[in-house]
């Protein structure tokens, strides 16, 4: 006789495989999979009621041509009939991976930072940039100009021309990014058609969209707080004293000051001052010493590791003097000097107080020369108040913006163009030339003179 649980788990399975029959045979495979409108499903809503059933599936994986609208109302969609599927909906919502951003250099990439970014998606990728979806070329026939994403304009390649070369023809979705790091004062803009051009800034002043400076400052804890156009730091008298590590550093020096530069007879006249202040440290005894292309000490690119070397051991003073003068206008001198155990002396026009504390650098531009070489002389003679300068190392550091991908110029280009203030909505700079030129143009600034 056969056991009676035999009999029923025959039974249970034929029933089982009667059902599966019938499943199969009937209409229920073709049963409505309803949707629920949501904000998820929304553009797939929108998709295939615009009959682009190719979108939908590429955002959802389980649209095709089959798809039936229960309700055809855009306003309204309470349904989606699906006839096949080849992913559970459950599966729908996984994130797209973002489309390349493709780049293109349309001036001649001579300057920095656009030398650097070569060709391809490399310097994205050696970087680490935490965004490096985007793809660069110099090469204006790499794809239909109108297809580019990003346009990218160095100003120094195009300020001075008369009739610059502008592309032909644009799309309403690219991006024109606007790029210098040399100051408004030496390349002013000029001409009317600037304004309503760019829909992005790159630049050194530090409400551009993308900023491109010489430093990024650092509280102790590690925190990214500057520079900013408001700042809030720590006075010089609540500060801790420089420990014996940081006086070890400055017990060698012996010299007044140096300078390093390579661009003589720069506009801001900064070679006259120079000339000035030793003049009058003459009776002090002491002489700045001027290294590179315009002094009698020679300091090759190659070799300026070398010579901040010297400069950190032997000097009190390192001379931060700007070539030009524009807001914000700052440049590696100064990061030089404080990365070197010296003394900042600041010739220019920017408001310091964005990039350092008041009490540890001396503004040679507000004391005179008589003055600066007064309180130089004074300063090094007085070894607890040249202590007091260094102060700031218990409580902030300076770096470079390519020390980390967080800061690094390239990746903020690439993470910018890929951000939803720029996809979402193009921006355009309607006055860009009140925003960046000076308030005064020097004599021979636009060479073929403003426009209206």
């Amino acid at each position: 006789m056969i056991p009676k649980h035999y009999l029923l788990y025959s039974l249970g399975g034929f029933a089982i495989f009667f059902m599966f029959i019938m499943w199969t045979t009937s209409d229920y495979r073709n049963q409505a999979i309803s949707l629920k409108t949501s904000l998820d499903f929304k553009p797939v809503y929108n998709n295939i009621l615009n009959n682009n059933f190719e979108l939908a599936n590429k955002n959802t994986g389980i649209v095709n041509n089959d798809t039936e609208i229960v309700n055809n109302n855009a306003e309204n969609v309470t349904s989606i009939v699906i006839k096949e599927t080849t992913r559970p909906p459950e599966l729908t919502t996984t994130p797209k991976k973002d489309p390349m951003k493709y780049i293109l250099i349309w001036t001649l990439p001579r300057r920095d930072p656009l030398m650097y970014l070569g060709e391809g998606q490399g310097v994205f990728i050696r970087k680490k940039c935490p965004v490096n979806n985007c793809y660069v070329t110099t090469n204006h026939s790499f794809k239909k100009l109108t297809d580019f994403d990003v346009l990218l304009f160095n100003l120094k390649e195009f300020n001075d021309k008369p009739k610059p070369n502008l592309p032909p023809e644009r799309s309403p979705h690219q991006i024109y990014v606007f790029e210098s790091i040399e100051s408004s004062d030496y390349y002013p803009l000029c001409a009317s058609w600037f304004d309503n051009y760019f829909n992005l800034t790159w630049t050194y002043k530090l409400d551009s969209d993308i900023y491109y400076g010489y430093m990024i400052i650092r509280n102790k804890q590690g925190e990214i707080i500057g520079p900013n156009a408001v700042m809030h730091w720590e006075k010089l008298e609540n500060m801790d004293p420089i420990d014996d590590k940081i006086k070890e550093k400055l017990k060698n020096k012996n010299k007044a000051a140096a300078w390093i530069v390579s661009n003589c007879n720069a506009p801001s006249g900064r070679d006259q001052f120079v000339r000035q202040v030793q003049n009058e440290l003459k009776q002090y005894g002491l002489i700045v010493d001027i290294y590179g292309n315009c002094g009698t000490i020679k300091c090759a690119r190659n070799i300026m590791p070398k010579c901040l070397e010297t400069v950190e051991r032997e000097y009190y003073f390192y001379f931060s003097f700007e070539n030009s003068f524009a807001d914000d206008y700052v440049t590696e001198k100064l990061l030089s000097a404080l990365n070197h155990y010296t003394v900042p002396v600041v010739f220019g026009t920017a408001n310091y107080t964005r990039f350092m504390p008041d009490g540890i650098y001396l503004n040679a531009k507000e004391l005179g020369a008589q003055e600066l070489a007064k309180q130089m002389s004074e300063i090094i003679n007085d070894k607890e108040r040249y202590y007091n300068f260094f102060k700031w190392h218990n409580h902030y550091s300076y770096h470079e913006l390519e020390e980390v991908p967080e800061t690094d110029f390239h990746c903020k280009l690439c993470e910018k163009v890929n951000s939803k203030e720029v996809t979402e909505g193009v921006n355009i700079h309607e006055h860009i030339r009140e925003w960046w030129n000076p308030k005064k143009i020097r004599p021979g600034g636009c060479a073929y003179g403003m426009l209206p």
